[in-house]
């Protein structure tokens, strides 16, 4: 019963850290994507 625990509990904190990877790496290409964004509307001004 015990194994059981704690496969379960190191399921549950494998699944949060995996959560909190995504997330973060969303907020990086989302970053990114809005770099890329304001760079044409700055060449598209110049045109």
């Amino acid at each position: 019963m015990r194994k059981l625990y704690a496969l379960i509990t190191l399921a549950g904190m494998l699944l949060i850290a995996g959560c909190n990877t995504i997330s973060g790496a969303g907020k990086d290409i989302e970053r990114g994507g809005e770099k890329v964004q304001g760079a044409a509307e700055s060449t598209k001004q110049k045109m």
